[in-house]
């Protein structure tokens, strides 16, 4: 089973399961989530990423309504990180201290470290110091302090490697929030209707 969140964001009057923003951040988290799963379990990806489909994402867990995630995010960076697991690991394990090795970490933080590493590397259209905020904010729901700052300071490393192009990129939480609020809003101008957002992610088979 996937590890349990300190707190779980009930549903509101939209049926969709919140904001845009709302949406992205529980697709990174529950894919957290699943790949903690994956590795924990030996699972395969497209697996574990059917279960969470059809029993979690926006569903009610043990009484509790979750927001619905963002379903492409979600299977983007649940199937992207199995496709590049290799240079993923190495990239992170390079961006590690020197005393600690991605294999040693324990299975939660390097679920994280996998997701972040797999957004900086291929989804360039989020820009990384939102990336930062968005994985500090996941790795929040599941650990107190220093553990955040650890995944910050990896993802910066790696930022400043992956996208060298991006001056200023370590998540200063304040200017990444703002940053995030206005790419949400942004995008719920043009977000689809409440119904659209439980709509099914194709799932690969064999």
């Amino acid at each position: 089973m996937p590890p349990t969140v300190k707190t779980a964001r009930r549903r509101k009057k939209n049926p969709g399961g919140g904001s845009a923003k709302a949406r992205r951040r529980a697709a990174r988290l529950a894919a957290v989530q699943a790949l903690y799963q994956i590795d924990l379990a030996g699972a395969s990806f497209e697996s574990v990423l059917a279960e969470f489909i059809k029993h979690r994402l926006g569903h009610e867990v043990d009484g509790i309504s979750y927001v619905a995630a963002d379903p492409v995010l979600f299977a983007s960076i649940v199937r992207g990180t199995g496709a590049r697991l290799a240079d993923i690991d190495s990239m992170a394990s390079a961006a590690l201290d020197a005393r600690m090795t991605l294999g040693r970490v324990d299975l939660l933080l390097r679920a994280t470290l996998r997701a972040g590493t797999w957004e900086l590397l291929a989804n360039p259209e989020t820009p990384a110091p939102i990336i930062l905020a968005e994985y500090i904010e996941v790795a929040k729901a599941f650990y107190a302090a220093p553990v955040p700052g650890v995944i910050n300071a990896v993802l910066d490393t790696l930022a400043r490697r992956l996208r060298p192009n991006e001056v200023n990129v370590s998540a200063h939480p304040a200017e990444a929030e703002a940053e995030a609020e206005a790419e949400a809003e942004a995008e719920a101008e043009a977000e689809a209707s409440p119904e659209d957002a439980d709509t099914e992610i194709p799932v690969e088979h064999p």
